[in-house]
């Protein structure tokens, strides 16, 4: 149990999937959560264990409150609590203009996203306030600062996340807890694979760094936010995005 535990939800595909690797490499025990995609966590649990990582798969859907408060007892009963979240899961969300969608899709999408992170971060708490030591981090977007057209309840949802974040982070600062946004551009994963190639280039052309982001990329910022020699950064928006976005 003097091992460091990271949860990861969403974690066995794209940035989860590469965040889950760079956080075993770095020495945590990852958990990684995952609804449906239990072939996909199995083998990836195996490919952290072949490279000498301790990982294990957890389902758990983070819309859940009981399948959520399973999912943070069992690793608190079997391995003492959770010491770095990554709450990155995937929220669906209806692509629309404002002028023609309705509050209930909108609201689904604010409501799932809020709901996954604040009660995952309730769970989480506990355990760290008692070690004194804890990593919170939550997956935004530059959607989030940059509007773009039919992504208001996306942007707006993870927009309520970094203003969230911010509050955790001044509350939690003197338990030793930190609490930091990490909001990813486009980034090469399934969910934009099938994005247009002349929009992929138009978004590249538009990057000081001249590339995609990668799921390594955005988990390298998250392996340094969970990282000990952290502590001292808290309450951060990093942009994840090649330089895309400049506030």
């Amino acid at each position: 149990m003097t091992k460091r535990n990271a949860l990861v939800t969403g974690g066995a595909r794209g940035i989860g999937a590469a965040a889950s690797k760079a956080l075993a490499a770095d020495g945590y025990r990852v958990f990684i959560n995952y609804v449906n995609s239990t072939a996909v966590a199995d083998a990836l649990v195996e490919e952290i264990k072949s490279a000498s990582g301790e990982a294990v798969a957890l389902q758990a859907d983070v819309r859940d409150d009981a399948q959520l408060k399973g999912m943070f007892d069992k690793i608190e009963a079997e391995f003492g609590g959770v010491d770095a979240l990554v709450s990155n899961a995937n929220m669906n969300f209806t692509a629309k203009p404002f002028i023609e969608q309705t509050w209930e899709e909108f609201a689904q999408k604010l409501n799932d996203e809020m709901h996954a992170s604040y009660q995952a971060a309730k769970f989480a708490i506990p355990s760290m306030q008692k070690k004194g030591y804890g990593r919170l981090i939550f997956i935004s977007s530059t959607l989030s600062e940059a509007p773009a057209p039919s992504f208001i309840a996306h942007g707006s949802a993870k927009g309520a996340l970094d203003s969230f974040c911010k509050y955790l982070a001044q509350e939690l600062g003197p338990l030793g807890i930190t609490a930091n946004i990490v909001a990813p551009g486009l980034v090469e994963t399934d969910a934009t694979k099938n994005a247009p190639d002349e929009f992929k280039e138009m978004i590249r052309n538009f990057t000081p760094t001249q590339k995609i982001a990668t799921p390594e990329d955005v988990a390298n910022t998250i392996r340094f936010l969970a990282n000990e020699k952290s502590g001292h950064v808290t309450g951060t928006y990093n942009p994840v995005c090649g330089g895309a976005y400049l506030p």
